[in-house]
């Protein structure tokens, strides 16, 4: 198949537009010259302030149009794809986070069922070129094969936003068939960042240096058998799915599922010391975190690797930010941020 470039003449509709993922698309596509419209409820999830931040960086945009609202409210949704038209829909507001699924389960089923049924419904009534959607590693559940291919059984979801994710494959699934809406759905792998979230691991262990606090790490302390995380730079999964914009697949039902990881799992402990190395280079002093090591928490997965290959083959694209250069921007951006000495 051949691969399109990104069509800068499209008007682009970006869901949690003030989130990690979708601030750094939406810069992305101002800087190449396209409309995007954003739209996010700004929640209280994680720290507001951190959203403003990234929405006033996107403000000088002329081509930028932002609208605060929730995409479970539907009369909104219905009335953003009426007046501005989207071509091209990027859906990203989710409620995110693993174990928050536990504590507050009503945020999943009203934001990441509701929500992604009603954007399903706005691109049933006003037709789209393409719909990519957020999905998760987590549907991957336990899976013991690695790496996660595409074809692999996902019907084990440990938690309630896994179950949510995987519903979002199936509900996608039945509207492309049923309405013929191109959709692509992507399973991200642990995105890591300047700028993330702070309720990520990476962001709270740094909170937490800080703060003179130790950090838990949920793998017993076995350093045999550690956890494993397949680690994904956020300019790699933006690359991934600007590529993809332009290129919905052609199938009978127009629906396929990719991952979008970096392929080259590593041990969470080497995450951590490369974490600590790079606190070290931006303070110019020696960090190293106090550790408490606990068991592995329900819902946790024991490793997440991700084949790539698929997407590999759609857009001619794989991530290949090292952890080392990546934390090492992070880490430069948290110290100025945050002012750290």
């Amino acid at each position: 198949m051949e691969y399109k470039p990104l069509d800068t003449s499209k008007i682009y509709l970006i869901t949690g537009a003030a989130g990690f993922i979708g601030f750094y698309l939406s810069k992305k596509l101002l800087n190449k010259g396209c409309k995007v419209i954003g739209i996010d409820n700004i929640n209280d999830y994680y720290d507001v302030n951190l959203k403003y931040e990234r929405l006033e960086k996107l403000k000088p945009f002329e081509k930028f149009t932002f609208i605060k609202g929730d995409i479970s409210n539907k009369v909104i949704i219905m009335k953003i794809f009426e007046e501005h038209k989207p071509n091209i829909v990027v859906n990203l507001a989710a409620q995110a986070g693993v174990r928050y699924s536990i504590e507050n389960p009503d945020a999943y089923i009203v934001s990441n069922i509701m929500g992604f049924f009603n954007i399903l419904e706005a691109c049933r009534y006003n037709p789209v070129e393409h719909l990519v959607y957020a999905s998760s590693s987590s549907v991957y559940g336990s899976n013991k094969k690695v790496p996660f291919e595409e074809t692999d059984f996902v019907d084990h979801p440990l938690s309630l936003y896994a179950a949510t994710k995987k519903s979002n494959e199936l509900m996608a699934y039945t509207y492309s068939h049923l309405y013929k809406i191109p959709a692509t759905g992507l399973r991200f792998f642990t995105v890591y960042g300047p700028m993330g979230r702070p309720d990520m691991a990476y962001f709270g262990f740094t909170d937490k240096y800080f703060k003179g606090e130790p950090i838990k790490i949920f793998n017993n302390g076995d350093f045999e058998h550690d956890l494993y995380r397949d680690f994904t730079y956020v300019d790699d999964i933006v690359e991934g799915i600007q590529r993809l914009l332009s290129n919905p697949t052609v199938d009978t039902v127009p629906h396929r599922v990719l991952n979008i990881g970096n392929n080259k799992p590593e041990k969470l402990m080497t995450f951590i010391w490369t974490l600590e190395k790079a606190l070290s280079n931006a303070l110019g002093r020696k960090v190293e975190f106090e550790k408490i090591f606990e068991p592995l928490k329900a819902g946790d997965v024991p490793a997440t690797y991700a084949s790539t290959d698929k997407l590999q083959e759609a857009v001619g694209f794989k991530p290949l930010t090292s952890i080392k250069e990546g934390l090492q921007r992070f880490a430069d951006w948290y110290v100025e941020y945050y002012k750290m000495k």
